[in-house]
């Protein structure tokens, strides 16, 4: 009798830790989804005046660390009715249209993308489990979008970092009439793998400066050595600055010399040291200079973005 109820208390003592656990894992607080049809939810611009530029879709990068709730409650999300958060994003998302607006229509979307210690824990799993969300997010963000647009005019999408992941699933996630409407993606700062190519047809690894339907890929490193293998390790790469995928260098600003490396699919940049972005938790800046992917490289971007509008029209005729 004795050893029955020492058996039967331990396995009380069993149930209670394990609902304990599971009250944990429950408790994680996720911030209350956006509502797309809210124009507080975007930042738009149309300055698309004669009717014949593109509509330009563009994902935020991570702005955001781990922070505290009211309750004491850690929080891996951003907060899209939260003023700081956006405020933040909204740094980003007003500088990438200082370029990718004139002569465009120009639709960003807040979204909950996940904080930056996913990324900073180097693994992929968590840093799939934790973007979920966000790519969920973004992903209600461009069916919103999409209904509000004219599907007879060129559609880019774009995305920095954590926005560049939201790329790439936004191909995954678009039907193949949709697909038909896209002039390029850009994915900025961050990685396409061979996993990517094989699960969606609608990555098509760009050859040149105006085919159309491409995915543009590249990150920045001063040496292949520096390669970030959560970020960088990429698989498909072109040169934004002479638009080829071989070695042939190119020079911009007169001072900086910009080579694609088609082994390790990085761009390696010499007479730029890219100082203005200090290293972050010895996990970007360090070798890499994964913060100058939008910036370096805008006058660049904005010309070609209107070349493969072009292009995208002139194959519709």
């Amino acid at each position: 009798m004795r050893i029955y109820k020492t058996v039967l208390i331990s396995v009380i003592i069993i149930v209670l830790c394990m609902s304990a656990c599971n009250c944990n894992r429950a408790k994680e607080v996720i911030p209350e989804a956006p509502d797309y049809s809210n124009p507080a939810m975007w930042i738009t611009e149309d300055m698309d005046s004669d009717g014949t530029g593109a509509d330009v879709f563009y994902v935020v990068s991570t702005w955001e660390k781990d922070w505290t709730d009211e309750k004491g409650n850690t929080v891996h999300y951003a907060d899209v009715w939260n003023p700081e958060h956006c405020s933040r994003m909204a740094i980003e998302m007003n500088k990438a249209a200082a370029y990718m607006a004139p002569g465009n229509r120009y639709w960003a979307p807040y979204y909950r993308h996940a904080t930056i210690e996913a990324f900073l824990t180097r693994d992929e799993d968590i840093i799939h489990e934790r973007t979920r969300l966000a790519m969920k997010d973004v992903c209600d963000a461009f069916d919103y979008f999409l209904k509000q647009r004219d599907s007879g005019r060129p559609l880019i999408i774009a995305g920095f970092s954590q926005g560049g992941l939201a790329v790439v699933e936004l191909l995954k996630h678009m039907d193949d009439a949709t697909y038909n409407q896209l002039a390029a993606a850009y994915v900025l700062g961050y990685k396409v793998t061979d996993e990517d190519l094989a699960a969606c047809d609608h990555i098509k690894p760009a050859q040149g400066a105006d085919d159309i339907g491409v995915t543009i890929c590249y990150n920045t490193v001063k040496d292949v050595k520096y390669v970030n293998p959560v970020v960088s390790s990429t698989s498909i790469a072109i040169n934004p600055v002479n638009w080829v995928t071989d070695t042939t260098p190119a020079v911009l600003y007169d001072t900086i010399t910009v080579t694609l490396s088609p082994e390790y699919h990085v761009l390696v940049v010499s007479g730029y040291d890219g100082s203005e972005y200090p290293p972050f938790a010895n996990f970007i800046n360090v070798g890499d200079i994964h913060s100058c992917e939008p910036w370096l490289y805008s006058e660049c971007l904005q010309e070609n973005m209107a070349l493969r509008a072009k292009a995208w029209r002139h194959g519709r005729q």
